[in-house]
């Protein structure tokens, strides 16, 4: 196969073995790479009901046949597993050398499974695999940690590992690289932590193979010169992704306490201005020239990087106003190996907790030291923390006195930065995202404001989801690369399946590449039901309580919330054009025309098939 190497690597710690074996090329047709091949292997090999931290659990890193080459903003992987947090299908992206190492290293993806009898790190150097002691870097953060791998196997090389909280188990944890990349948020970090895996180190110099390199070469590099002439780069380039902490002020969707309200009063000190007077430099993923990792100095004098959704999340929706604070709460994410948006999420969630009495933790709104504090304790999961690290949802389960009512989750996993009092679009999008709430798949929000159709539960948003959906969770998730050259500045989506064809040889269009998602998508819903069983139902699929029942006090929209019954009309709109029935499953039908058959027939056996 052109494109694809053909190769996984399979890693069984329990056994202390690594051996690559081939795949096939109906395998590599239907799912491509990436997520589609991480469900795929999931749902194949893991049996139903299988604790996510127990050695049978899969950690799985993948690439895609576009991932590596010189083409915009390729350098991306997934890591997905059976989320310790929700209990369904989780991954996440990000963008490292490891991506493109791992490529050139003859693999297009690698399988952990079971786990070792005390710390190891996997190396891997071409074709050869080896799993090492790292009894000298467990217990070290993320950084230290790198450091010292990157000193005994070379700069080039790329690592995925976890700080502190992935090894201690903490259900918010991450996989990180390159101090302040990191992806998985539905507890990625745990499920490396629960087979005692520090880290994944990989060096690859073999050339990456391509049906017509030299087409690819050229069409990469006119890419790279269409996005420099895009009108919004110079913009892009100032601010990245904090443009949007103004963009959400001014429209009333910035997280603030917890997400009751929508607006800041100190929102101006922490936007994408007061970060450009405070930029020292930029990162960026590999092959991308839209580099959006500003890195400012926290109160320390360290660098950390920063973008949207740790500064919301770490600051208003903390209530603090100061970003060199945030930046070293940042950083301190970073090192351990949190999720920034999880975090924050667990930090404002035991704010509003000690607010009402409901925990002997004290910690009030924009307590800077007590926030530092609790994410020492989240990462070693002590005192307070050892419940937070749970999630929000376990959290408030332990807790009780009505403390479920103001976690901000769908499916267990916290919200990220955007207040959804008023974007029924936005929160469908939340409600049916393929991990939990997350808004990587379908950021429909700034299309949702702009069109005017604000406060609209018409099918038409229904319809924005899932084309979002099938671009970003299913197209770049698979192929695997980057969507911000195409969210951001516009640059067009026709040049992925030219860009694929060059790769792979194979002939695809648009429709061919959303029905992919389609696929993906309906093979991600058909694990979660499998997992949940007849506890599944469209509840799963509504955003948090507060966005209904608890309209925001401040702004210019005060007063606003959700329509629940609206927004069921909206969830079932969005069930009727995806082909699914009225509890969020695919039908017979469906799952046929999916080329998905034999999964349904695996699914009948686990809940009713309509």
């Amino acid at each position: 196969m052109k494109g694809w190497n053909g190769r996984i690597l399979r890693v069984d710690l329990t056994k202390g073995m690594a051996a690559a074996e081939e795949y096939s090329k109906d395998f590599a047709k239907r799912f491509v790479g990436g997520r589609g091949f991480a469900v795929k292997l999931l749902w194949d090999e893991l049996a139903p009901g299988v604790d996510p931290l127990s050695p049978a659990n899969m950690l799985i890193f993948a690439t895609g046949p576009l991932t590596g080459h010189v083409i915009p903003n390729s350098g991306k992987m997934v890591v997905a597993a059976k989320s310790p947090l929700t209990g369904g299908y989780g991954d996440g992206n990000l963008g490292s050398w490891a991506s493109v190492n791992l490529r050139k290293a003859g693999l297009d993806a690698i399988v952990v499974t079971g786990r070792s009898e005390k710390p190891v790190y996997l190396h891997v150097e071409n074709d050869e695999y080896t799993i090492n002691d790292a009894s000298d870097l467990w217990g070290l953060d993320s950084f230290q940690a790198e450091a010292k791998l990157k000193e005994k196997h070379g700069r080039a090389a790329g690592v995925l590992l976890i700080g502190p909280s992935g090894e201690n188990l903490c259900r918010v944890s991450t996989v990180v690289s390159q101090e302040g990349r990191a992806g998985g948020r539905p507890g990625m970090g745990a499920v490396m932590g629960s087979k005692n895996l520090k880290a994944v180190v990989i060096r690859g110099t073999k050339a990456l193979s391509a049906h017509d390199i030299d087409e690819l070469n050229r069409l990469g590099k006119e890419g790279f010169d269409v996005i420099l002439e895009k009108q919004n780069y110079k913009w892009w380039k100032r601010q990245g992704t904090m443009a949007i902490l103004e963009w959400c002020q001014e429209a009333e969707t910035l997280p603030t306490h917890n997400f009751r309200e929508g607006v800041f009063d100190e929102a101006d000190a922490i936007n994408g201005y007061s970060m450009e007077n405070a930029t020292v430099k930029q990162k960026g993923c590999p092959n991308c020239n839209m580099t959006c990792g500003n890195v400012v100095l926290n109160v320390d004098g360290a660098e950390s990087e920063l973008d949207y959704e740790n500064v919301a999340m770490l600051g208003s929706n903390i209530g603090i106003g100061d970003l060199k604070q945030i930046a070293t709460l940042n950083r301190m994410c970073d090192e351990l190996g949190l999720d920034t948006i999880g975090a924050g999420a667990c930090i404002a969630f035991a704010m509003e907790a000690s607010e009402k009495g409901l925990i002997d933790h004290k910690i009030s709104w924009s307590d800077y030291e007590g926030s530092k504090t609790l994410l020492e304790d989240l990462a070693y999961m002590r005192g307070l923390g050892a419940t937070l690290g749970l999630g929000t949802t376990a959290a408030a389960e332990k807790i009780g006195g009505g403390a479920s009512d103001f976690t901000i989750q769908v499916k267990g996993l916290e919200c990220s930065a955007y207040d959804c009092h008023l974007c029924p679009g936005m929160a469908l999008s939340f409600g049916t995202s393929p991990i939990g709430a997350h808004h990587k798949d379908a950021w429909v929000i700034s299309w949702e404001i702009s069109s005017g159709t604000r406060t609209e539960y018409n099918p038409e948003k229904a319809d924005k989801v899932i084309e979002f959906q099938r671009i970003r969770g299913g197209m770049f998730e698979s192929l695997v690369t980057c969507r911000f050259p195409w969210i951001e500045l516009g640059f067009e989506l026709d040049h992925y399946p030219v860009y694929f064809k060059a790769a792979t040889g194979v002939e695809t269009s648009l429709d061919e590449l959303w029905e992919l998602g389609d696929r993906i998508y309906a093979l991600i819903r058909a694990f979660w039901v499998r997992e949940y069983g007849d506890a599944w139902g469209r509840l799963m699929d509504y955003p948090p309580k507060r966005w209904f029942d608890e309209p925001t006090t401040q702004g210019s929209l005060a007063g606003s919330s959700l329509d629940r019954e609206k927004y069921d009309g909206l969830l079932q709109a969005y069930y009727d054009k995806r082909g699914w029935d009225d509890r969020g499953i695919p039908t017979k039908a469906t799952m046929k025309k999916l080329a998905l058959s034999s999964e349904a027939a695996e699914l009948a056996k686990h809940v009713e098939l309509r």
